[in-house]
């Protein structure tokens, strides 16, 4: 499968002020990356990059195997065949969505125009609202026109900034699923900009975390979670703690919650001072457990409880429980840990 976006080494400059540094990523034909990040750290300016509304101060931007941002070339943003769709959705008052969504479709004769324009309002359910007027749209309606309008001439890549940022949060999850499936279905190569991590897992094929300008890990979420390339990644992506211990072999670490093991060789020697990933799901509730922890807070979430526990060091660990173990604050409940693949940094 070939690469629909190419970076080697990119970095932006905003009036002489560094913003993105030496980044390098491949994103294939029919995937869906997403750069994810605190705000600040970089993604929108290399999204800018991308789309050629932003020079590259050093390095080589690639789409579909055609040069388009490098030394002395700097394609611009109309010959990139880039479709973007930005924050506050952009959609023109003075048309309805028809036109909306047909207003990069000049190229294409009527009846090939109404086609495509019927076929993405199906695809992304607008089509009872083709007659309407934007300012009568709802948020997620004048999204998914949005969306559709970027989609209709078949951008080599279609970049969407923040594209949930004005929806309620309740539904960012659900509707980047459905998003995925019409941009999968379409195949159409896509990038977005997110700093939530639920709309990244829910939208991406490959994620990436940034910080301070710079690419921290660029892989499928599931490595990402289960295997980040360093303690920022661990921090930042899902929930979890760090919990000192000391490395008793290369598949085992001591730390408070007791021996822990490991299937893959940690690489480092016996002895050292380590710092262990313990995530939710690593810390699980057993009343028979000669271990206890003291219930410090506790948040709803359905199903489960995600309960804050603390040690007796004072450490804290989180942990889901099922809801019907409803237990109060300061109570001592049994906990054991149960993991195969242990995740640690230096101390």
């Amino acid at each position: 499968m070939t690469n629909a976006l190419e970076l080697k080494h990119v970095s932006v400059d905003l009036e002489k002020t560094p913003i993105v540094r030496q980044i390098s990523l491949t994103l294939r034909s029919g995937d869906i990356g997403c750069l994810l990040g605190p705000s600040g750290c970089g993604k929108t300016t290399l999204l800018r990059a991308i789309a050629g509304f932003e020079p590259v101060s050093g390095g080589e931007i690639f789409i579909a195997g055609e040069s388009v941002s490098g030394a002395g070339l700097h394609l611009p943003v109309e010959k990139r065949h880039v479709g973007m769709v930005f924050q506050d959705y952009a959609l023109f008052p003075h048309m309805n969505v028809r036109d909306n969504i047909a207003f990069g479709l000049r190229a294409l004769k009527g009846a090939a125009r109404r086609q495509r324009v019927d076929e993405l309002a199906a695809m992304l359910r607008i089509t009872e609202l083709l007659d309407a007027w934007p300012h009568r749209l709802s948020g997620g309606q004048q999204q998914r026109v949005a969306i559709a309008r970027a989609m209709a001439p078949k951008p080599r890549i279609l970049l969407l900034d923040e594209p949930f940022a004005s929806l309620d949060v309740e539904l960012r999850e659900q509707i980047a699923r459905e998003i995925r499936l019409v941009l999968k279905s379409d195949g159409i190569t896509t990038i977005l900009v997110s700093h939530n991590q639920y709309e990244a897992f829910a939208m991406a094929d490959e994620i990436g975390v940034m910080s301070a300008g710079t690419l921290q890990q660029w892989s499928p979420a599931f490595e990402l979670y289960h295997e980040p390339a360093n303690a920022y990644v661990a921090d930042f992506v899902g929930e979890g703690v760090f919990l000192p211990g000391t490395v008793v072999d290369d598949l085992h670490v001591q730390t408070e919650l007791g021996l822990l093991h490991t299937d893959q060789p940690l690489g480092f020697a016996a002895g050292e001072g380590v710092s262990v990933l313990i995530r939710p799901d690593d810390v699980i509730h057993d009343d028979h457990s000669p271990s206890t922890a003291k219930v410090i807070d506790k948040a709803f979430r359905g199903s489960q409880f995600l309960y804050t526990l603390e040690l007796d060091s004072g450490a804290r660990v989180l942990s889901l429980v099922p809801s019907h173990h409803a237990h109060g604050k300061n109570t001592q409940i049994g906990i054991r840990v149960e993991m195969d693949h242990l995740v640690a940094f230096p101390r």
